[in-house]
């Protein structure tokens, strides 16, 4: 399987993903998110296909969103917005990002990227 991967290089939770994806053999494409930013479209295409909510996709624990004060305004954006609001700093997203041909995983659960491996 190939995916591509988004991380954050210093975050532990990218660096035990990262791990785990080589461990059981999988062909990563290794994207930095701050040197680069995921695109508008992308992101929509990827908010569509993971089946999450947008607000799903902020970084909630990490301080730029803590710093811009987003945790009360993020409720009331629209999906426009925000989109192109997290396509404006890497550091809003929350990592990893896993995006395969089947599916697209925010963050990282074990149980979850074993579920997607056996597509």
């Amino acid at each position: 399987m190939k995916a591509l991967f988004i991380e954050y290089p210093k975050c532990t939770t990218c660096k035990k993903a990262l791990k785990y994806l080589k461990e059981n053999n999988v062909e990563v494409e290794d994207r930095h998110i701050v040197e680069d930013v995921p695109t508008e479209a992308e992101l929509k295409s990827w908010i569509e296909k993971s089946g999450l909510e947008f607000k799903k996709f902020f970084n909630t624990s990490g301080q730029v969103y803590k710093e811009m004060g987003l945790k009360d305004k993020v409720k009331d954006m629209s999906e426009d917005e925000a989109i192109q609001l997290l396509a404006s700093n890497g550091m809003l997203i929350k990592r990893p990002i896993l995006v395969t041909d089947q599916a697209v995983c925010v963050g990282f659960k074990e149980a979850q990227y074993e579920e997607l491996l056996k597509r």
